[in-house]
Order: C-alpha cells, then structure tokens, then sequence
C-alpha cells in the first residue's frame, strides 16, 4: 500500500485512518536486508498492518466476481488500502481442477479471487486453512500457479514443507517484516495428506508447534516485526480454546509481535501479551454468513514500531451481500463496544 506513518499514532488516530480522514504517503519497500545488529524498534519508524478474516467466492459472491474482480471488495477496500500492509486467510482452493475432499463442505474459487484481493486492497493471503486442499494436490499446485501468475503473496502452503513454512518478507519504512501462515484447523481424516513435507504438496500446520515455534524464531533473527496469521479456535465459539492460548503464548515466547487469525466464523476477543498483540477471532470477512454473528466483521489495525506495538484498533463492519462494508453512525459505537467486551475470556490486557 502507499502510507507512511513518521510518529506514533494513538488507536483514534489508526480509526481515522480506516475511515479516511489522514492524507496518504508513500512508504519504502524492498527486499529483506541480512541480519543486522538492530534495536527492538528496528528503524524506528511505525508500520501500519491490517487484517481481515475468511474469505470466499461461493453463492452471491461467483457472480460479482465473475463479473468485475476488482470491485467485489470496494465497499471495504478504503480501509485496507490505508494500511501499510494488509493481511487475509484465503479460505479457498483457487483451482477447476482436482477431486473434491470427502468432506462436508467444499469451496473453489477462479484465478479472478486474485485481482478482487488486489482490487481490495489485500497484499497477502494465507493459505493455511482447513479448505486450502479443498481439490487435493491437483488443486494446490494450480492455487499456486494462479497466485504466481497473478503475482499474489501466499503464505501457508507450498509444494513442499520448507515453502510452505518460509515467512513473506517485505521491507516498508525500513522495517524488515515477516508474515507466517499456519493452521491448527484440519479435519482428523486428512491431517496426513493435507500437512506439507520434505518434496511433498501442502499446508503448514500449527498441530506440528515446535516447528512452527521453530519458523518463528528462525524469522525473529532477520525480522524486526514477525506476524503469525493463524487458522485455530472452535466453530461458533466466542471465546478462544485452551490450544489456542496455549499455542499463542508459545508463538509470543518464541518471537512473534503479532498473531492474528480466525476460524470460528464468528469474532473473538483481541489484546496484549506480555509485549506482542493477540488477535483470536477475525470472524467472516467475504462470505455469505446469514446469520447476525456470521455477519459481524471488520478490520483489526496493528500499529508496530519494530517490537513494540504502538496501538491496536478494530474497525467494524458488516457483511451484505457477502461483502464487508463499514459500519457507520450510531451502530458504530455499539459494534466496538460488543468488540471490546469479547476481550473477557481471553486473559489478554487491552
């Protein structure tokens, strides 16, 4: 995206920015730099992340996108566009190929789902879920495929376990980023076949901790802010499991300044540990939920100077129509409040 932040900025001023009352920058970006004799605030200049939660282009949402790919996500673009970089779970295998899994549900999406990302405003998707193999082998390869084509950041999956576990690396405002997907949600029956290896197609699995507590301390040492964006929790469950703190506070431990992720298709609650910021729950983000729980969404803001975590803010939005759209006037208030207060059963500090 095309900010760049020179101070500080208090969780007000990160919801202006949401909604579009700071005038836009530029950043820099560029390739990792090698390992550095750095501080915990790297450069010194603040990066801006957002993230969103799971997103599809099943019912309503084939047709827009077959019919204009980069406006699908208009509604609520704005918001990820004023942000240094923007993060999303891909909940879908991108492929009109494979078998499908035998499995309740499953989802498949054209290589299109890469331009509405990018039309959007999303900078990078993980593939990392319990749907990214939706189509086997045969439908990751192609997912693959499309994103290179579309020149698409992937993080999560890879035709092998040391590409599905390296980290998204970028340089903005002198800060050197990285960004891991993984996933602790897989159906029991295809855990196996699902979960990459050495020379073998798949996902990177947060069930395997110590190597993923392994990717984040390999990161820490050539990164000045680590981001793990994660698959976990319980369906339908509004407060975070005991595998997810337990694999949250592992991920702190090891390095990690910010884990974020979703599953539950509903909201969970977000804060601090320790130094790091915790976001358990994104909720849906482009879906076709139905129900008022499915259809609670927004964005949540990561203000980060290197390792330190400046601010943190969530914009509320609502799904129509399968797209998340700013929620605005009075209900605005009574969305962040219901936000705030789901940090109660997390044993995260605001």
């Amino acid at each position: 995206m095309t900010r760049l932040l020179r101070i500080a900025v208090p969780a007000a001023a990160l919801l202006a920015i949401a909604v579009g009352l700071l005038a836009t920058g530029t950043h820099s970006v560029g390739a990792a730099s090698p390992a550095q004799a750095r501080g915990p605030l790297g450069s010194g200049k603040p990066v801006v992340f957002a993230f969103g939660g799971d997103v599809h282009f099943e019912g309503v949402l084939r047709q827009k996108l077959a019919a204009s790919p980069r406006t699908v996500l208009a509604p609520i673009a704005p918001v990820l566009e004023r942000a240094d970089l923007a993060v999303v779970n891909l909940e879908t295998a991108v492929t009109s190929r494979g078998a499908a899994a035998s499995k309740e549900y499953v989802f498949r999406a054209p290589p299109s789902a890469f331009a509405a990302l990018r039309g959007g405003g999303a900078d990078v998707a993980s593939l990392a879920n319990n749907h990214g193999m939706d189509y086997g082998t045969q439908g990751l390869r192609d997912s693959l495929a499309a994103a290179k084509r579309y020149r698409f950041p992937i993080v999560g999956a890879g035709l092998d376990a040391k590409q599905a576990y390296a980290p998204y690396r970028k340089v903005v405002n002198g800060q050197r980023i990285a960004v891991i997907g993984a996933t602790q949600v897989l159906d029991d029956h295809l855990i196996s076949s699902w979960t990459a290896g050495p020379g073998k197609p798949g996902l990177a699995s947060a069930k395997d901790v110590s190597r993923l507590v392994q990717e984040v301390r390999r990161a820490r040492t050539t990164s000045d802010t680590v981001v793990v964006f994660l698959h976990w929790g319980v369906e339908g469950e509004g407060c975070p499991s005991s595998r997810q703190k337990s694999l949250a506070s592992a991920l702190v431990t090891a390095g990690a300044d910010i884990v974020v992720g979703g599953h539950a298709h509903r909201q969970q609650g977000a804060g601090r540990m320790k130094g790091a910021l915790v976001g358990y729950g994104l909720g849906n983000f482009v879906w076709y939920g139905t129900s008022e729980l499915s259809t609670t969404t927004g964005v949540l803001l990561v203000q980060a100077t290197g390792r330190r975590i400046d601010s943190y803010s969530w914009v509320p939005a609502r799904i129509s129509g399968g797209v998340p759209r700013p929620v605005t006037g009075s209900a605005r208030g009574s969305a962040l409040a219901a936000w705030r207060a789901l940090r109660g059963c997390t044993g995260l500090r605001p």
